[in-house]
């Protein structure tokens, strides 16, 4: 059985996507955000006090895409993954890395100096000038997006799951009103898959029943 620790709306919500997108069976444990404060003994599973956290068996991952990246290969080849021998292979490599290192890490500090420090150590600067970072770092996807469905191979892949993720948390920070018509098609193509659904509803049901607040939270560590 796999296992993942989650926290609402939080980075985690890529390898809960790609469950549900691949309908496996798991587990969901659901944390307080953040965890390395108000769930210590989250510690103990991951010393950095981050989420995710997916156990498969024996083996641990804690990085959202590298998690997309080891379902879809494991148990999608060729659907979710895009494999070595296909020609865009590349491609689906650069654009799995660019929704997390290129289009979330930008969104973290909007959200740390924005919302989660002291009123008194905010930074009105640092946020509007990494919205405008994030916002030009969308420039490439809608060059690609203007012409095809999605990001890759012919068909939606985990690769469309970490940079739609990060459109999910634009849209949390309300910079998605800002996204060109390509970017807001492909993002409202993205919300109405079954398999995004089913994750919002499963994060729901399991916050509701575990005790958890759904407030969204996104990782600022």
């Amino acid at each position: 059985m796999i296992t993942l620790y989650h926290c609402v709306s939080a980075r985690s919500f890529r390898p809960l996507w790609a469950l549900e997108e691949l309908r496996l069976p798991y587990e969901l444990r659901m944390l307080p955000f953040p965890p390395r404060q108000r769930a210590r003994e989250f510690l103990e599973i991951n010393p950095l006090g981050t989420v995710p956290a997916l156990f498969d068996g024996e083996l641990r991952l804690t990085e959202s895409a590298a998690i997309c990246q080891y379902l879809a290969a494991r148990h999608d080849p060729g659907g979710l993954d895009v494999g070595r021998d296909e020609p865009d292979f590349g491609r689906y490599l650069n654009y799995l890395h660019h929704g997390e290192a290129t289009l979330t890490f930008p969104q973290t500090l909007v959200l740390r100096y924005g919302r989660f420090e002291p009123p008194e150590r905010r930074q009105p600067q640092v946020v509007q000038d990494y919205e405008r970072w994030f916002l030009a770092r969308l420039r490439p996807l809608d060059a690609q997006l203007a012409e095809r469905e999605f990001l890759c191979a012919g068909r939606f892949t985990a690769a469309d799951i970490s940079v739609g993720y990060a459109l999910m948390l634009a849209a949390q920070l309300g910079l998605h009103a800002q996204f060109t018509p390509a970017l807001q098609a492909y993002w409202h193509r993205l919300q109405q898959r079954p398999g995004y659904r089913r994750a919002l509803a499963a994060q729901q049901a399991a916050a509701t029943a575990q005790g958890v607040s759904t407030q969204a939270a996104a990782d600022a560590g």
